[in-house]
């Protein structure tokens, strides 16, 4: 049986059969539906009222809720991908940047005590994501729903003293674009959810600083009709979400941009390895399929005051369009083609004789 991958996010959990050109063929929500039990109530309820909660599985990047992650993999090793119980596989997880390390070993003993896997491996996403477009050095920097990692990495593994992570990601630019689409729209009801669609729908980064300032004053308008009739007018608003990235202040954050985050994180590694890491910089997540996002990231990248620019690398050809979305997923599945045959994965017997601790030692 081959392996399976799942690379779990804020958003959305990815999940199948290793097939390192192929997107994943499992993509849910990791947000959940909890059913009250009878007499049970909701936070801020009263008994009889709320039948059933919404539950964030996944918080900026790290599982929250553990009971609804395991309910949630298990519909999805057993129904989506085909498990049988008693005849459990092995799993590799992906993982974002800066894991505590007791969640580590929750995950690997949820894995071996729960799910009886006959093999488990995680690895972090900046390094899979790397190895989707065939590099082992390099740096990344992946735009998630709930947090941005910046991340250089050298031979397979990151270089953490030199990464950074910052609590915001999609869902936070969501919040900012909402707002801004209220502002010029007073009187329409916005949900959270249709703003997420416009988002997608909408959205574009400027080229540079002095065209956003221009469509901040003289941008075409457009209407959209929203589910319930509604008609909203989306202007200059389209711009401020990837404008936000560079200029963080929109957010109310005191940071550089993403730019200049990169450049900074790679100066504190050895000077002989700049050019191996700048050089082959990827861009992940799906708020780096933004129209234009691309193109204004090396706009900026060539205004920096590094000796050596970052420049992005070049995915192959044969690689699905949504490698920037589903990159972790993908770099996860070449990786478990090697782990698991060359038997580098903890076993069960590895984690029976030494306990979730095994996790540290095995993967890294």
């Amino acid at each position: 049986m081959e392996a399976v991958v799942v690379d779990y996010g804020s958003k959305l959990l990815k999940a199948g059969i290793a097939s390192p050109d192929q997107d994943p063929p499992c993509i849910i929500p990791t947000k959940m539906k909890r059913v009250l039990e009878e007499g049970e109530a909701a936070e801020g309820e009263g008994t009889g009222n709320v039948e059933e909660v919404m539950v964030d599985t996944v918080v900026r990047g790290f599982v929250s809720d553990w009971d609804a992650m395991e309910d949630l993999l298990h519909h999805v090793l057993y129904t989506n991908i085909g498990w049988e119980i008693g005849d459990e596989g092995q799993i590799l997880f992906t993982e974002p940047l800066f894991t505590p390390k007791y969640l580590r070993e929750q995950l690997v003993q949820l894995m071996f005590e729960t799910f009886n896997v006959s093999g488990f491996y995680a690895s972090e996403q900046a390094v899979l994501s790397l190895y989707a477009v065939g590099r082992i050095s390099g740096c990344t920097i992946d735009i998630g729903h709930g947090k941005i990692d910046v991340a250089p990495v050298c031979e397979g593994a990151v270089h953490h003293i030199a990464s950074k992570r910052f609590e915001v990601g999609g869902v936070d630019l969501t919040n900012l674009l909402a707002q801004e689409l209220q502002k010029s729209n007073p009187s329409v009801n916005l949900d959270i959810s249709d703003v997420e669609k416009i988002k997608e729908l909408y959205a574009k980064c400027a080229s540079d600083q002095l065209e956003f300032e221009k469509m901040k004053n003289s941008c075409p308008a457009e209407q959209h009709t929203l589910p319930d009739g509604q008609v909203i007018t989306i202007g200059k608003e389209r711009y401020i979400v990837g404008e936000a990235l560079f200029q963080p202040h929109i957010l109310g954050l005191e940071e550089y941009g993403i730019v200049d985050q990169l450049v900074t994180g790679v100066s504190n590694v050895a000077s002989e390895y700049h050019r191996q890491l700048l050089e082959n910089t990827m861009l992940c997540g799906g708020t780096a399929s933004m129209i234009g996002f691309e193109r204004r990231f090396q706009s900026e990248a060539n205004l920096s005051t590094s000796a050596i620019r970052p420049a992005l690398v070049k995915p192959p050809e044969y690689m699905p369009e949504n490698l920037a979305r589903n990159s972790a997923w993908m770099g996860g599945a070449i990786l478990a083609k090697v782990v698991f045959p060359q038997n580098q994965h903890v076993t069960k017997g590895e984690y029976d004789e030494t306990g979730p601790a095994i996790v540290h030692k095995k993967c890294f």
